[in-house]
């Protein structure tokens, strides 16, 4: 089964580190973001890598080709020449596709088994709140809770596991969670499988990158 990786977008909010590559080469504990992804879906015997990339393509393509042996993968790439959206990046490659596929947003770190997700499925994790909560009985402060898991709230881990059939509701531009989703959803078509007891991190922060080099270590 092939992964392919959402990997074209500018990274605004991580600049200035994203100003001279894209965000899936930004390095946690030494490795870039997408080694660490490589690495990680190697565990579930993927080794064909597609790479849909736009800004800062070069540094990518050009990271991809030297490491691909050393990694043991096999690298593809699709460029995009303008901002797609992640729905058009991956309608792109869809003459490349001819049965169940992976998709991985390009700044995700997680531990998750791959192999639970099945055709039509995306991964759900629970929501991890920012902040640390008040438990209050009556007017009274019962206590304080730093950060918890929140296990009633579950959001999208931006892992999904697509069959072929996905591209007939793929736009030519667009963002699958805004549009294919949403009308998968509607018509049942779209399954979800929730993780509770994993790793996940949204890199999205200076603060998150910091964070995330003291988790990662044992992810691999």
């Amino acid at each position: 089964m092939k992964a392919l990786i959402l990997a074209g977008g500018f990274g605004k909010r991580l600049r200035p580190f994203t100003d001279d590559k894209p965000k899936p080469l930004l390095e946690i504990a030494g490795k870039p973001i997408l080694e660490w992804q490589i690495l990680w879906l190697k565990k579930y015997g993927i080794r064909e890598f597609v790479i849909l990339t736009g800004y800062k393509k070069e540094a990518l393509i050009d990271w991809a080709s030297t490491n691909s042996d050393r990694l043991e993968v096999n690298f593809v790439y699709s460029v995009e020449n303008e901002p797609m959206g992640t729905g058009g990046a991956i309608r792109k490659v869809r003459h490349f596709i001819n049965e169940d596929f992976l998709v991985v947003n390009g700044d995700i770190l997680t531990n998750l088994d791959v192999n639970m997700l099945s055709s039509m499925s995306i991964a759900l994790v629970p929501l991890k709140s920012p902040y640390g909560i008040v438990e209050v009985n009556g007017e009274k402060v019962a206590r304080f809770v730093e950060k918890p898991t929140l296990y009633d709230h579950w959001i999208n881990a931006g892992v999904y596991r697509l069959s072929p059939s996905v591209f007939d509701y793929l736009p030519e531009k667009g963002d699958i969670e805004r549009t294919t989703f949403p009308k998968l959803a509607e018509m049942g078509l779209l399954r979800a499988v929730k993780f509770e007891k994993v790793y996940w991190r949204s890199i999205d922060s200076v603060k998150d990158m910091e964070e995330a080099g003291n988790e990662v270590v044992n992810l691999v």
